[in-house]
């Protein structure tokens, strides 16, 4: 078991790390590209022109129009608070990591940025550990506290299982979750099935996917015969990768189950951020947050 000391040194560092990049890069821009959950009722006033008469209040213009010869309208103003659930794999896949972090040590940065995004607009954030279980749930709170705790589970949680249920986690989001939220879903998604669930959380959510990849995962080096170990079920497997006709149906492999999985994503109109182990994972969220803020027109 890691010190206590160190794991607290890893805590404050990953803090610094995320708060300072939340300061240089998403200043103003979390807020522009997620929207509240509602419309708060605030006034009825006089009609204007360019006013939407699907918002005329015809009780009240009943009531005084007559006499002042005016219509009058319902006002409503965006409701801003955001409820921001986190969604994290923990499943035995996520500690691999070939280049200078984990699959779960990304996970953790990138989350720890959109929590302090999240709670420095007044935004609650909560947290969903999943495995082929759901291994730990944090409701959605605000404060620098609830997010350091936040971190420290994603980096050192020590999950029950290995697998990986990503339908079951949906579906468990959807029981806790009773209002729209914006939900971060960062997983390696080497799940079965869950096409269903991830179009019905889409549909009730504003669903973003993150899939995480580390590039040794991408292509098979040439070592000779190797045993390897699948991390989820610790099956053994003999894999000649001297043999170019298995490096090559192995890329394709890979290659051809990325493509399903964007494929996946338009169709069931969920945004996505590609994440890698290999790259700063800054540029790809800041390219997110600019593409999306676009096509919402820079609306508040």
């Amino acid at each position: 078991m890691e010190d206590p000391r160190e794991i607290l040194r890893k805590i404050r560092r990953l803090e610094l790390r995320t708060r300072g990049r939340v300061d240089a890069a998403f200043s103003g821009q979390y807020r522009s590209v997620f929207k509240g959950r509602g419309m708060n009722f605030e006034e009825v006033r006089e009609y204007q022109p360019g006013d939407e008469v699907r918002t005329i209040e015809w009780n009240v213009t009943a009531r005084f129009g007559e006499v002042r010869g005016e219509a009058y309208v319902k006002k409503f103003t965006e409701e801003r608070e955001l409820t921001v659930l986190l969604v994290v794999d923990v499943s035995g896949s996520g500690d691999f990591g070939s280049v200078s972090q984990s699959k779960r040590e990304l996970a953790a940065e990138v989350a720890g940025v959109l929590a302090f995004s999240a709670i420095r607009n007044n935004d609650k954030v909560g947290l969903l550990l999943f495995s082929d279980r759901v291994e730990l749930y944090i409701p959605p709170l605000r404060g620098r506290k609830h997010v350091l705790r936040m971190i420290r589970e994603i980096l050192f949680f020590e999950p029950k299982s290995r697998g990986t249920d990503l339908a079951g986690a949906l579906e468990r989001l959807g029981r806790v979750l009773h209002r729209r939220s914006v939900v971060f879903l960062l997983s390696d998604f080497q799940a079965p099935e869950f096409s269903r669930q991830l179009g019905f959380t889409a549909r009730r959510h504003d669903l973003v996917a993150m899939p995480l990849v580390d590039p040794r995962e991408e292509t098979l080096p040439d070592m000779g015969t190797v045993r390897l170990e699948d991390a989820e079920t610790g099956e053994l497997l003999e894999v000649a990768t001297s043999d170019a006709r298995v490096r090559q149906a192995y890329a394709e492999a890979v290659s051809e189950r990325a493509a399903n999985l964007t494929r996946e994503f338009r169709r069931q109109r969920v945004d996505s951020v590609p994440l890698r182990t290999d790259r700063d994972w800054l540029p790809a969220l800041q390219n997110f947050f600019r593409v999306r803020e676009h096509r919402l027109g820079g609306r508040i």
